[in-house]
């Protein structure tokens, strides 16, 4: 039947099947728009033999009744806000709507029966809850129109049959079962969109894309505050704040229903939050970017962060002693105990038996233990001193090859979150609300890193049998030979492609939001050292290289009759080999032509430190602190490169140039070689507090293969442009990526000046430049009057001038000098370099005369 003004469109194919339809009573009005197709529509039941009654008439209220003992009555409307319709559904018609008809009759099924009025199939098998809404009309009409749609409606969040959650609000329990789950959560304006669509019987609710565009937002009725962040940062957060359906008011306003914090970063709130405002760690605003929809606030609650372990290494950086002994003890325990956290023991971890008998770390890495050794001197407590056996120390060799291992297992575990974090969680099947990303992209990203993460875990496991069971017989070399082959194989298809790798993050991260929440959430986690993917994932590009140069230290600490002298040479040039097969392109041309720079600026500068790998990465101009590398009160420069330190002193007065053999003049050398110092052996980096007697210093503790205990370098900072704290990140980064650690702000310990003896008071006093300058003369002095080597041959040199007749004649260069100066000349040397000493009345002058330079030291 249908009632006045209303008009249905059935082509054939769908009055055919209607044959196997149970619809007695088929009800059109005359004289109304479209009358002539519903004519036909009469004329074309009849010509079928339908056995069904064919009634005209004018009024839809004398069927409204229902009452036939023969037939159901079954009413078509194409409007269900008309009067007729309130008629027919306050005495229980059934009611459906055109496109339900054509929906069954295109699918060849009989009629739904319902006792609710059904206008379409637009929600058919969709079962929807409801949550956050505060007006009961509101409910009953978007109720009302599920069920036109052939929607169902269930008053509890059931996981298993709600398919749908239609939210006003984030807040509730069935808004935080439905993100569990991973129910799809849509706004009202989903329902009222779907109603528009209630005509096209092809269309379906449900569909994917269609729903996209009504998600509830994650920050629907919040209204963030970011706190610790960067203004670059802040800015970025705010923006996807809004973008994702929130608010943002600056920290502390009373609006404000969350505090991000930045945890790294914030030590401790400015204020007592209020028991309604929820404080989080910024994962919780990633996470609910990537998940599109609002994470619940318990587990990234944030919380004040206390290390007990720090708390330790605090304490004791604060004990003094007004002994200086005791105070070179207590120093050296401090260097210890900061270094102690930093260090990687080859061997198993072991339970602490107690604070008075543990073993420190230290006597695992010094000394040759067996775990057997480790465990007979852990269970005996305060063995006498007549009992202990004097332990052997270990050599240069066993000492860098566990450096090798400890890079190894580092970079093991890089390699192993990267594929944890961020490959497998990519690839997952069955993500909340969708592939992140692409297969095609995952692929380009990641390429051969499982493949290098295979054999380097082999190589791990490989080195840690050699550096348990250590024997100086044993080879080092052969475990690279043994997988040369597969890293030929596994490294150059990711260093070739290298900066397609890092392209496609870089698109995908600003075309994708939910990528670019991923990133955020898993870069802010302690296994990634606050690092970013692209930071991790150049980690095998810097790795061979990083190899080669602790197995050529390695082959330096070896003596020519160990056969692994031989084997070393064989692993580097197989790694060399490995390296030829990457595209030569990836050189850095600029950083080379720097290093050179550095070469010619630093008198007696390695020549090693010329290396195709090796880059610049910063330079600062310093002051020495200590008696280490060099005298208090020197200025030092030091060059920062990806692996290495050059720390160099300025040179005093020079008095000619260079003149090369091409005879280009080249300006003389500024500075002095002192060290270069391998990266891998800085353990700690102290930032020293600022005090009245200590500015803008910080020193490094340093342990080299050969010594046996800890170094302390300390400098205090002289540009102005140069910020301490940029510095020391800047250099632990530099630490951290060379031995292949994550975790590089770890490095820094903050610490005060008192304990570790540094200050920087009347630095530049003159009382205090006269004391370095005696000091140096003391020192030059000592060392061209030593009797350790040949005294004899040292004294004639030292009064050749004052010679007897009797005794070797000295030479005519000799010979005048030795008028010249009278006898006021205490030496003079007759090989290539001569010290030349000039005594004047309060002061003695020292030059070197080396070839044809003449330079005042």
């Amino acid at each position: 039947r249908e009632p006045l003004g209303c008009q249905v469109d059935v082509n054939s194919s769908f009055l055919q099947a209607i044959t196997i339809m149970e619809v007695p009573v088929v009800k059109i009005k005359e004289g109304q728009p479209g009358a002539e197709a519903r004519e036909k529509l009469i004329k074309s039941i009849v010509n079928m033999d339908i056995n069904t009654p064919c009634i005209k008439t004018d009024n839809v209220r004398d069927f409204g009744d229902g009452e036939n003992c023969e037939f159901e009555t079954v009413f078509v409307l194409k409007d269900f806000q008309a009067p007729e319709y309130s008629f027919l559904y306050k005495n229980d018609n059934r009611i459906l709507g055109p496109p339900a008809v054509m929906h069954c009759a295109s699918k060849g099924e009989p009629l739904p029966f319902s006792s609710r009025p059904l206008y379409s199939m637009t929600m058919l098998n969709l079962s929807l809850c409801f949550t956050g809404f505060r007006k009961k009309d509101e409910v009953v009409t978007l109720v009302n129109l599920v069920h036109h749609m052939g929607g169902t409606i269930r008053k509890e969040f059931d996981s298993a049959k709600v398919t749908h959650l239609i939210a006003r609000s984030t807040h509730g329990e069935k808004y935080r079962l439905a993100v569990c789950m991973g129910t799809p959560i849509l706004t009202p304006e989903w329902i009222h969109k779907a109603w528009e669509h209630r005509d096209d019987i092809n269309f379906h609710a449900g569909n994917e894309e269609f729903r996209t565009e009504f998600k509830v937002p994650p920050f629907q009725d919040c209204v963030l505050s970011f706190l610790g962040f960067s203004e670059e940062e802040k800015t970025n957060m705010e923006e996807r704040t809004q973008k994702h359906g929130g608010r943002f008011q600056a920290v502390g306003d009373e609006r404000c229903t969350h505090l991000v914090v930045e945890e790294n970063s914030i030590k401790e709130l400015p204020f007592t939050p209020s028991k309604r405002l929820y404080v989080v760690k910024q994962e919780w605003f990633w996470g609910s970017i990537q998940m599109d929809a609002r994470a619940g606030e318990i587990m990234y609650s944030y919380e004040k962060p206390e290390s007990p372990a720090m708390k330790k290494a605090v304490s004791l950086l604060s004990l003094t002693t007004p002994n200086s002994g005791r105070k070179r003890r207590r120093l050296r325990e401090t260097l210890a105990q900061l270094t102690k956290e930093t260090e990687i023991s080859p061997f198993p971890p072991r339970k602490r038996p107690s604070a008075e008998h543990s073993i420190s770390m230290g006597s695992l890495l010094d000394f040759s233990n067996t775990p057997d050794t480790c465990k007979s001197i852990g269970e005996n407590a305060k063995p006498p001193k007549s009992s202990t056996p004097a332990l052997p120390k270990q050599s240069a060799r066993w000492q860098v090859s566990k450096e090798l291992y400890q890079t190894e297992s580092n970079y093991v575990d890089i390699l192993a979150t990267v594929l944890q974090l961020f490959k497998y969680p990519l690839e997952k099947e069955g993500q909340v609300g969708g592939p992140i990303l692409a297969q095609e992209e995952i692929k380009t990203i990641f390429g051969s890193i499982p493949d290098i993460y295979d054999v380097h875990t082999r190589i791990k496991a490989d080195l840690e049998e050699l550096v348990m069971n250590w024997s100086e017989e044993k080879s080092v070399g052969d475990i690279i030979l043994k997988y040369s082959r597969e890293l030929v194989k596994a490294y150059p298809p990711f260093v070739n492609f290298f900066e397609m790798s890092k392209e496609t993050i870089v698109k995908c991260e600003r075309q994708k939001p939910r990528f670019h929440a991923f990133l955020k959430i898993n870069q802010s986690k302690p296994e990634c050292g606050r690092q970013t993917l692209v930071e991790l994932l150049i980690r095998p590009v810097q790795r061979l290289p990083s190899v080669a140069l602790l197995l050529n230290d390695i082959k330096k600490h070896t003596s020519d009759e160990n056969p692994d002298k031989v084997t070393l040479e064989k692993a580097i040039e197989s790694l060399r080999e490995v390296m030829t097969h990457i595209n030569e392109d990836k050189r850095k041309t600029e950083g080379q032509k720097q290093i050179f720079d550095v070469v010619y600026e630093v008198d007696g500068c390695p020549a090693n430190l010329l290396s195709s790998h090796r880059s610049l990465v910063h330079r600062v101009e310093t002051i020495a602190l200590g008696d280490k590398p060099c005298d208090r009160g020197e200025h030092v420069t030091l060059f920062l490169f990806n692996d290495c330190l050059e720390i160099a002193r300025k040179r005093h007065k020079v008095i000619t140039t260079f003149r090369s053999p091409l005879g280009q003049t080249r300006p003389p050398a500024q500075l002095k070689h002192i060290a270069l110092m391998p990266l891998s052996q800085i353990r700690r980096v102290l930032d020293i507090q600022d005090t009245e007697e200590c500015q803008n210093a910080f020193a490094l503790v340093v342990r080299p293969p050969t010594e046996q205990e800890n170094l302390l370098f300390s400098f205090q900072l002289t540009a102005e442009d140069t910020l301490k704290s940029t510095w020391l990140k800047t250099l632990c980064r530099q630490v951290a990526n060379t031995i292949c650690r994550a975790d590089a702000e770890d490095l820094i310990q903050s610490t005060d000046p008192d304990s570790v003896q540094v200050s920087t008071k009347d630095m530049d006093s003159t009382l205090s430049r006269a004391s370095r300058a005696i000091k140096k003369t003391s020192k030059k002095v000592t060392r061209a009057f030593s009797f350790t080597k040949t005294p004899k041959r040292v004294l004639q040199r030292a009064f050749m001038a004052n010679g007897t007749p009797d005794e070797r004649s000295p030479g005519p260069d000799a010979d005048h000098m030795g008028r010249m100066s009278s006898s006021s000349t205490l030496a003079v040397s007759p090989h290539k370099q001569t010290h030349i000493f000039f005594s004047f009345p309060h002061s003695l002058s020292i030059y070197s005369h080396k070839s044809t330079d003449l330079t005042y030291e």
